[in-house]
């Protein structure tokens, strides 16, 4: 007789079956819910660890503002007038004045030098005679003209004589241009006799003097170089970009009277000294060899100054600049070797562009802002080490 299980037998068995997976798969899913959140926690450890790994940076948040540009230039300090002083009349030299030495200023008018002078006051008296004798000749003619007149009015003829040579007009016209003559004559005489007396043309500077005391010059002899000393002048060549800092004025605006002076601050090569110069004008045209063009810079009275700046001086300018909009102040240490503006993104990491410099001033450098980018942090030192995507932990300076 075979063995049937009751319902209520296989009922049982069900349950248990049943149960039994219920658990199974219940634990698979507490264990996989177990490894997901060890996961989580894993990662997040690890973005700390990784956090507090990560070098602190200095940094400063800057924002556009608008600042006066300053352009820097470099030039040699040249005299208004340079000139190689001629003579202007041959002769012996007689005499040089003490002041007339190099490394001496004269003021103008003063005698450098004077010249054997007794053919030239003999040539004053010969002109004279000259002149006194056709003004004389002068008076006769006319004397005889006014005769010729009346004898050809009484010789009952009707109007005018056939030659102009019977009422003596062409002799009139000789002796009114041989009077002429002797007047400019006596007026070379006298200038020819002034000229043996050498003076300074102007305010000046002696740089050479080619003469001594019995020498024999000739006209057109240099008797000197002289540099003035009313001002010296700086040629400053600048580029473009220099150029576009700088305010649109021209020559015309330089040189009104009431135009305000443009500043501009000289310093010596090793910074020690420095001299108050104005820009007086603006060359028009580009330098062959440099392609640039350049500013004209003044110092008035440069050998009255506590320290002269003497011709020859290689100075530093500093021109001041027109106003710019939309500009970023940096520290000049935020700049790196490589001329890059390192950055700290919104999380944290490092990024880097390249500086498009506008200007420097003092231990300051002034930049366009980064596109897009109205205020941002800005590695203060970056480090040659430093790479894009680099995480930092920023702190702001002040």
């Amino acid at each position: 007789m075979k063995f049937k299980p009751s319902l209520s037998i296989l009922i049982t068995l069900g349950s248990i079956v049943f149960l039994a997976g219920a658990v199974t798969y219940n634990a698979s899913q507490m264990k996989a819910e177990n490894g997901k959140s060890v996961q989580k926690i894993s990662a997040k450890v690890k973005s700390e660890i990784r956090a507090s790994q990560a070098p602190s940076v200095v940094v400063i948040e800057v924002k556009p503002d608008r600042y006066k540009a300053l352009v820097k230039g470099y030039g040699e300090a040249a005299p208004h007038y340079a000139i190689t002083y001629a003579a202007e009349v041959s002769g012996r030299v007689d005499k040089l004045m003490p002041g007339f030495e190099t490394g001496k200023i004269v003021k103008k008018g003063d005698i450098l030098a004077k010249l054997e002078n007794i053919s030239y006051q003999q040539a004053v008296a010969q002109a004279n005679s000259s002149l006194a004798q056709a003004e004389l000749d002068l008076l006769e003619e006319q004397r005889t003209g006014e005769q010729a007149r009346l004898e050809w009015q009484r010789s009952g003829l009707n109007g005018e004589p056939n030659s102009p040579l019977v009422l003596r007009a062409p002799q009139l016209a000789v002796q009114k241009a041989l009077l002429k003559n002797a007047k400019y004559s006596l007026k070379k005489a006298q200038q020819d006799l002034e000229e043996t007396v050498i003076r300074s043309p102007f305010d000046a500077l002696v740089i050479e003097r080619n003469i001594q005391p019995g020498s024999y010059v000739q006209v057109g002899s240099s008797v000197a170089q002289l540099y003035s000393t009313d001002h010296v002048e700086i040629k400053i060549p600048l580029s473009a970009k220099q150029w576009a800092n700088l305010p649109k004025l021209s020559n015309k605006e330089l040189s009104h009277k009431n135009a305000k002076k443009w500043p501009v601050m000289l310093y010596s090569t090793d910074g020690d000294t420095s001299w108050q110069g104005y820009v007086i004008r603006i060359e028009q045209h580009l330098d062959s060899t440099s392609r640039q063009r350049s500013l004209i810079v003044a110092v008035v009275h440069p050998f009255s100054q506590d320290v002269g700046l003497f011709p020859g001086t290689f100075v530093q300018a500093h021109i001041e600049g027109a106003e710019l909009n939309n500009t970023w102040e940096l520290p000049a240490s935020a700049i790196s070797q490589q001329g890059d503006i390192w950055f700290i993104t919104e999380d944290n990491q490092l990024n880097k562009v390249a500086a498009n410099k506008l200007f420097e001033k003092a231990e300051s450098v002034y930049v366009t802002p980064i596109e897009n980018l109205a205020s941002v942090k800005i590695i203060k030192r970056p480090l040659s080490s430093y790479v894009v995507g680099m995480l930092v932990v920023p702190k702001v300076e002040g």
